[in-house]
């Protein structure tokens, strides 16, 4: 394997998939999360032959990120594809929440995630040559009530995602957002969502979002929205009045809604 790929929020999840893949395709990883369980995903991933480096580090902090870079570094070889997938999710309304617990959303979603890619994104531009895919979301279409910080998180990643591709055409560099729906991991529990009816649904699989996703960063594609069903909702958001959308969410992330 001649190719290395850094995945971040890869412990479990739409990560942990992004990374699996990448070993079926090749790639030797350096795998990151703030949780010890950084260490059992990386062993699982070695079963495939690969190359497998884990790195626990608070992605929300500038210490964590630099940790993660100069691992990147020690490792002497450059980073082919950079999957900023890191994020949080954060229910309930934003006036009952601790203003601790949306600040970490913000610095995981969008401060941390940013500097990495400012990091990695300028090697790649010196040598000319890198993948990045950002794992947005179809959230980013919508105002998320009782759920704001989250989707106004994944708005400006679908944003900078594009304005950060056009930047960047000209030195060899492609950037692609991902963006999911509703994917059976773990986030909603952490998010404490649980007793919401988007929490209680049924939903997508994280391999083959994470398959989708890689697969569009190898094509150089723009953006993937994966499954018809978010495609649809999309559409439909780019036509809808604001204040009808966040009502719509709010049918769907409202505390309590899992059992109307």
């Amino acid at each position: 394997m001649d190719h290395l790929a850094v995945v971040t929020g890869a412990s479990t999840g739409i990560g942990f998939e992004l990374a699996r893949y990448a070993t079926e395709k090749g790639y030797d990883l350096i795998i990151a999360a703030d949780e010890p369980e950084i260490e059992s995903a990386a062993e699982r991933l070695k079963s495939s032959g690969a190359d497998v480096h884990a790195v626990q580090a608070d992605l929300s902090t500038k210490e964590g990120v630099s940790k993660l870079y100069d691992a990147i570094k020690a490792c002497g070889r450059p980073v082919d594809a950079l999957c900023a997938n890191a994020g949080r999710g954060l229910g309930k309304a934003f006036l009952d929440q601790d203003p601790e617990a949306w600040r970490k959303v913000i610095d995981i979603n969008i401060t941390g995630t940013l500097d990495l890619i400012w990091r990695v994104g300028r090697d790649m531009r010196d040598r000319r040559e890198g993948r990045i895919l950002i794992t947005g979301s179809i959230a980013g279409f919508i105002p998320g009530a009782f759920q704001a910080v989250y989707n106004a998180s994944k708005a400006f990643l679908d944003s900078f995602a594009f304005a950060l591709r056009n930047e960047v055409k000209d030195d060899n560099i492609t950037v692609t957002c991902l963006m999911p729906g509703a994917t059976e991991t773990e986030f909603f529990d952490r998010a404490e969502m649980g007793d919401t009816k988007i929490g209680a649904s049924k939903k997508d699989d994280p391999a083959e979002v994470a398959k989708q996703g890689f697969e569009a960063m190898l094509k150089g594609e723009g953006d993937v929205v994966t499954g018809w069903q978010n495609k649809l909702q999309t559409a439909i958001a780019n036509i809808t009045p604001s204040a009808m959308l966040a009502e719509r969410h709010r049918q769907q992330a409202q505390p309590g809604t899992a059992h109307h």
